[in-house]
């Protein structure tokens, strides 16, 4: 196995953005919604990096996450990067912390962690 850790974390983020979308695609699609303009809309609802940040900062005070994997939210979350176009700072490093740490446990094949998580966020 590569060493995660040295991974760039905004290449963990790359991934674990592509990881839970398709998580939220499958299941709108269990949902029986089938229409592509529905899908879209209602995607947002989960994707966007408000709601990213809304789900992981819930999380956060629930304490649903390990000490690790809060280490992984905050290196996504500090990373530099440019400033985002379309919501705050805050909530752009929010929704890449989350989003690297989906993207870290997939490479480390905690499949059942990425379920809790997504099972916490579409129940």
């Amino acid at each position: 196995m590569n060493n995660i850790d040295s991974k760039n974390v905004l290449a963990l983020a790359y991934l674990g953005d592509a990881i839970y979308e398709a998580y939220v695609r499958k299941y709108l699609l269990d949902k029986n919604i089938e229409k592509v303009d529905e899908l879209q809309k209602e995607s947002i609802n989960y994707v966007s990096a408000k709601n990213q940040a809304k789900y992981l900062l819930e999380m956060i005070d629930n304490d649903f996450f390990t000490e690790e994997e809060i280490d992984i939210i905050k290196r996504g979350r500090n990373h530099k990067s440019r400033n985002p176009k379309h919501v705050d700072t805050g909530t752009y490093h929010n929704a890449t912390g989350f989003e690297t740490l989906i993207g870290y446990l997939y490479l480390k094949n905690d499949y059942k962690r990425i379920d809790e998580i997504m099972n916490y966020i579409l129940k």
